[in-house]
């Protein structure tokens, strides 16, 4: 069992607990093709087999020692075009989550477009939102959230976790973990849902990473040096290069 006691109306009251699968939010879309699972319902794993991040990258995660998890969520809300706001608001739910815990190392806490999760220069985490429409409004979102909270061991230098950031002696409790983001996951959905988004429009850039900065990028083979400026409102980057605004979609512009 997967006991959490999130301080929530609905998201995390249902959890369903897998000691291994290949992928939460796979188990999650067999839930909803399968069942009617009550919004707000979560998949924990202790061990994902096959996660994916954005467009089919791999996510690495030690067994039993990092969070992956799925939530789904029906957002009728919102139209298609407007997907990208449920992204803003997982992001800042995981955002208030972590900030407490990061001490001096809250300060840069960022959220890299479009989905990541960061300290400084490493990342932290990571969100694979999957929708499914009905007509021109959102049926069904699957959300799938990987953090590494105790992990302390990577592949790679660009990883790092909240035990790396802000160790404590015995590490940090996951379930309790979960219930508080839970919590700031529905507070931030609860906002979207009632009409708030330009209090989550500024609250996300003003997180974003490397916004207002001059930083290297690279698209269409072409290097160049840019600003971030803005995220419009069907999710696309906004950088300024030379005066003059260009907008890329997922995949369309590298971080260098």
């Amino acid at each position: 069992m997967y006991k959490i006691y999130p301080k929530t109306f609905f998201v995390g009251q249902i959890v369903q607990y897998l000691p291994s699968c290949q992928s939460t939010n796979d188990e999650a879309a067999t839930l909803i093709a399968q069942s009617d699972p009550v919004e707000g319902t979560l998949v924990v794993t202790d061990q994902q087999t096959a996660g994916r991040g954005q467009r089919g990258n791999h996510w690495e995660a030690q067994s039993g020692q990092n969070l992956t998890c799925s939530l789904i969520l029906y957002p009728t809300f919102l139209r298609a075009t407007e997907q990208f706001w449920l992204n803003m608001a997982i992001s800042l739910g995981i955002h208030d989550t972590l900030h407490p815990l990061l001490g001096d190392q809250a300060t840069v806490l960022r959220v890299k477009w479009p989905n990541d999760v960061y300290v400084g220069n490493q990342k932290m985490g990571g969100i694979l939102i999957e929708n499914s429409l009905q007509g021109y409004q959102l049926a069904t979102s699957i959300i799938g959230m990987g953090l590494n909270i105790n992990q302390t061991q990577f592949t790679y230098s660009t990883a790092t976790s909240l035990q790396q950031q802000a160790p404590l002696p015995d590490g940090y409790d996951l379930p309790g973990f979960l219930g508080k983001l839970c919590e700031s996951i529905e507070a931030r959905y609860l906002q979207l849902r009632s009409g708030q988004r330009e209090a989550l429009r500024i609250a996300y850039l003003q997180l974003l990473y490397r916004y207002q900065e001059e930083a290297l990028y690279e698209a269409e083979g072409r290097r160049f040096r840019g600003i971030i400026t803005d995220v419009d409102e069907t999710g696309r980057l906004v950088i300024v290069e030379n005066g003059r605004q260009r907008v890329f979609a997922f995949k369309e512009v590298v971080f260098l």
